[in-house]
């Protein structure tokens, strides 16, 4: 059994929960279910780390811990993959990208932007109504964060909210999904043991009940919320936290638009569609689950595109040969195929897959849709799933109307033959971040957030400490 981490001492509730291998449907082990109790004992424990000791002015301790934990997961690799392939679906390909090496590699970039980072900034000296006073701006932590990641990508969810919050000087409780409480989980074990990040300032739980999720979003202790999942509940955290006028991070939904112009090749568009919309079987905000395509050529890109994802190897995710691994559950898998069908049945035309696969397991067979209203459901609503809708327009500025023509913004693709017309698009599409002719975006210098009800905030980056800093000016009359 994982146990939860609070104030620094592993702790056991008394009571757990199972997690279960959404490829074989067979439970993974099983993890500590947090009580609303265990909740407040780790928001009160966050809350004396940060108002008690001096970790939140001791910087050269903060980058210490953080350039012990990086080694530390290196050192504990393959048995973090092996977690995240059996609790999450990942494959080895994506443990070697998003879902585990990348994001570890966010600590030593934090590490080494806090060391040279301006927490101080002289404004000199400046006279006003007769006074002449020395200025200073002083960037100090937030206080106390409740960090709530999602299931998709559990690892990387965590890092991205611990590293930069704690080279910033905050204390943090670490909620983990319920889907995947075992490799949050096993984080919580790993800080303990190997790390010297003192008692109560990273606490880690996971649990079955809603309200311990209440809890780290409404108790007085908590100064910020870090929130990574869907806009429906994102909403509610928001709501939540007006109460007592939390500072908010919100990494929501997405439903991202690749472009293909008219100008663009005609052999690799249909390639990176149809292989990033099941990537992680769709299991991604920043997927791109539209392709607008020009109307002239829809039906040669939609067949081009069928070709590809029939040849999607779907199955068992340990196995290096799969692309595609499991959705995470079989309540996902049934919403993601009622979706499906009420799109048929409104008028979109189904080319290829469109059911559930044989077997055990959560799988879905690689979908892809034709023909699609942009209006529709299946075109406006985050699905999590490997379905990949495609949708004509007329020229550029027909393109740009249905990409933003949502109440997303998170990512966006752009295919053209032409940089420069491929980077205009770009810049008129209203969305946190986009790719241009294959262009990557991640990585731990780039921020990544999202307009519109994609969320609030950018993690990563400089913007990314910046979340988890307040800004105070201070005048002294000279």
């Amino acid at each position: 059994m994982k146990k939860l981490l609070i104030d620094g001492r592993l702790v056991d509730p008394g009571r757990t929960f199972v997690s279960v291998n959404p490829a074989t449907g067979e439970p993974v082990g099983e993890a500590a279910d947090a009580t609303v109790g265990d909740a407040r004992a780790a928001v009160a424990a966050a809350r004396r780390a940060f108002d008690e000791t001096s970790w939140s002015t001791d910087l050269e301790l903060r980058v210490r811990c953080l350039r012990q934990l990086h080694p530390a997961l290196v050192r504990h690799r393959e048995e973090f993959a092996e977690l995240t392939i059996a609790e999450c679906g990942h494959t080895p390909a994506f443990v070697a990208g998003p879902a585990f090496d990348a994001p570890v590699a966010l600590l030593p970039y934090y590490a080494d932007l806090a060391e040279g980072f301006r927490f101080t900034e002289d404004l000199g000296e400046h006279t006003a109504m007769g006074i002449t006073s020395k200025r200073f701006v002083e960037r100090e932590p937030v206080g106390v964060v409740s960090a709530i990641v999602a299931y998709n990508f559990p690892t990387q969810l965590a890092l991205v909210k611990l590293a930069p919050a704690l080279a910033a000087g905050c204390t943090v409780v670490l909620k983990a999904a319920p889907q995947t409480p075992l490799i949050t989980l096993a984080l919580g074990e790993l800080i303990a043991a190997e790390t010297d990040i003192p008692a109560g300032v990273v606490n880690v739980l996971a649990s079955s009940e809603v309200e311990v999720g209440e809890v780290l979003t409404t108790d007085p202790g908590v100064d910020m919320i870090s929130f990574t999942g869907s806009t429906p509940v994102g909403r509610r955290i928001m709501a939540a936290a007006s109460e007592t006028v939390k500072k908010v991070f919100l990494e929501l939904g997405g439903k991202s638009a690749m472009i293909m112009l008219d100008d663009a090749d005609r052999q690799m568009p249909p390639v990176m569609a149809a292989m990033t919309a099941c990537s992680h079987a769709g299991q991604g905000c920043a997927i791109t689950s539209r392709m607008l395509v020009p109307r002239t050529i829809h039906d040669e890109i939609v067949e081009s595109i069928a070709t590809h994802m029939e040849q999607v190897t779907a199955g068992n995710p340990a196995d290096p040969a799969t692309y595609m691994g499991p959705l995470i559950s079989e309540a996902q898998r049934e919403k993601v195929h009622a979706i499906v069908e009420r799109a048929v049945a409104a008028g979109a035309k189904l080319i290829t897959g469109g059911h559930p696969l044989d077997g055990p397991g959560f799988f879905y067979a690689p979908t892809l849709l034709a023909n699609v209203d942009p209006d529709s459901e299946v075109a406006q609503d985050e699905l999590f799933g490997p379905v990949l809708v495609v949708i004509p327009f007329e020229d550029d500025d027909d393109a740009v109307r249905i990409a933003n023509n949502s109440m997303y913004g998170l990512s966006g693709a752009v295919l053209s033959a032409d940089p420069q017309r491929a980077l205009a698009v770009a810049r008129k599409m209203r969305t946190g971040t986009v790719g241009v002719n294959g262009g990557m975006w991640f990585a731990p210098d780039a921020p990544f957030g999202g307009y519109k009800q994609s969320g609030i905030g950018r993690e990563m980056g400089e913007p990314g400490l910046s979340e988890f800093l307040e800004t105070k000016t201070i005048a002294v009359r000279v």
